[in-house]
């Protein structure tokens, strides 16, 4: 069993004490790190270790909240989309609270496409029935406002550690399987992707779990 693995299945299960201590009421779980640190990937194999021991849960990336990028064109922001500043903050903190209260019958939430490198608005349902939210994203635990206001949000909090080297590799690696040029990668990853990811690392409260995933 891989630590990824391993970790998922512990965090399952803290998420499902808590579950039980809250009498059933909603929990939030989130999953924080540098991209490529292999923090969704984690965050699936919980959401999927809480369906196989019958406790319904989803998942909700934070990448969903990307301004669009003819926002960011106006912003001038494009080059750098993924840093701190190209998220909407503030609505996502809205709707943590809103899954939070669990008011309502289903929430729409949007989903980002890798494919096209956009956010597509109401991507996944969530209904009322599911129990445990695994939020996974870059600047969960960020510091900086007013992010710092998404943090107490959550029941539970993991950050995935990662080297400046391995990061870099991942980083190159997930450029190249999306058929770029070198000079692309490159650009990407030193301009943009790996900066991020360091103040990512830097940048965020401790969390309640730290995993190494190097």
């Amino acid at each position: 069993m891989s630590n990824i693995e391993i970790n998922a299945r512990d965090i399952a299960k803290v998420a499902a004490q808590i579950l039980s201590e809250r009498n059933g009421k909603r929990v939030l779980i989130a999953i924080a790190g540098a991209p490529g640190s292999g923090k969704s990937t984690l965050a699936e194999k919980v959401v999927r270790g809480l369906k196989d021991d019958d406790i319904d849960a989803a998942l909700l990336p934070m990448d969903g909240y990307h301004y669009d990028d003819i926002v960011l064109e106006q912003m001038g922001r494009r080059p750098f989309k993924g840093a701190i500043d190209t998220f909407d903050a503030h609505g996502f903190r809205r709707m943590l609270e809103r899954l939070k209260a669990n008011e309502d019958d289903v929430v729409a939430v949007p989903v980002f496409d890798r494919s096209i490198e956009i956010a597509r608005a109401g991507g996944r349902l969530i209904p009322q029935s599911t129990a445990v939210i695994v939020c996974e994203g870059n600047y969960l635990l960020s510091r900086q406002a007013p992010w710092d206001r998404i943090k107490p949000i959550f029941d539970f909090t993991v950050f995935v550690d990662v080297t400046e080297g391995n990061l870099r590799k991942r980083l190159q690696e997930r450029w190249q399987s999306y058929g770029l040029d070198p000079e692309e990668i490159n650009r990407k990853v030193e301009d943009n992707d790996l900066p991020n990811g360091l103040t990512i690392i830097s940048g965020s409260a401790e969390p309640d779990k730290r995993i190494d995933n190097n």
